[in-house]
């Protein structure tokens, strides 16, 4: 599975055969449709359900329960931008290639990288809301900070420099925490501003 996630996300699904992720993984042809019978449609389904719980446990690492929200977005920036150079701007999110690939044609593989996504929304979400927003501006900044950093890696990649990643941290941190003041006048009971 592994290999299929990795291979998949570099390289695209429709460019990827059968033949070089059995290769990758050194499994024998057959075993494809022994543990997929859906050929690779279903392979590529589980390899983005597997890429979505990497990352999920990656998001949950980066923001550990209690942890200031704040300072963990703005480290995550940081993290992604140092990452992005380390691999020379070749790391690439396990959903985003593909999802932008199938979104229009495969229901199968769109409905699996949705699902993936709104995992990663979820953790989001939790760790905001604890933290003090409302829960409707926590869902917003959550997906705020999902949009930041997909296309500033997406920047950061094409144009081979971190800066997009810098620019695109500040303003995720600036979200936090003004959707984190929001909260705090709204607990006030002060009125509604979160929105």
């Amino acid at each position: 599975m592994e290999s299929a996630a990795e291979l998949f996300s570099r390289q695209g699904f429709g460019a990827t055969g059968i033949k070089a992720v059995l290769a990758a993984a050194e499994a024998p042809y057959g075993s494809l449709y022994h543990f997929f019978p859906g050929g690779k449609q279903e392979l590529g389904a589980a390899a983005l359900a597997h890429g979505g719980t990497r990352y999920r446990e990656l998001l949950e690492s980066v923001y550990p329960p209690g942890a200031d929200v704040v300072e963990a977005t703005a480290a995550s920036f940081v993290q992604a931008a140092e990452l992005l150079a380390q691999t020379d701007y070749g790391y690439a999110c396990p959903i985003a290639t593909i999802a932008l690939e199938v979104a229009n044609n495969d229901e199968v593989m769109r409905t699996a990288a949705a699902t993936a996504f709104e995992s990663w929304l979820e953790v989001l979400e939790e760790r905001f809301t604890t933290a003090g927003m409302t829960a409707e501006r926590a869902r917003e900044v959550a997906v705020e900070i999902f949009c930041l950093i997909e296309g500033s890696v997406l920047l950061s990649r094409t144009t081979r420099s971190p800066a997009p990643l810098h620019t695109a941290g500040r303003a995720a941190t600036n979200a936090v925490a003004a959707g984190l003041a929001a909260g705090r006048y709204d607990r006030t009971g002060q009125g509604n501003v979160s929105r």
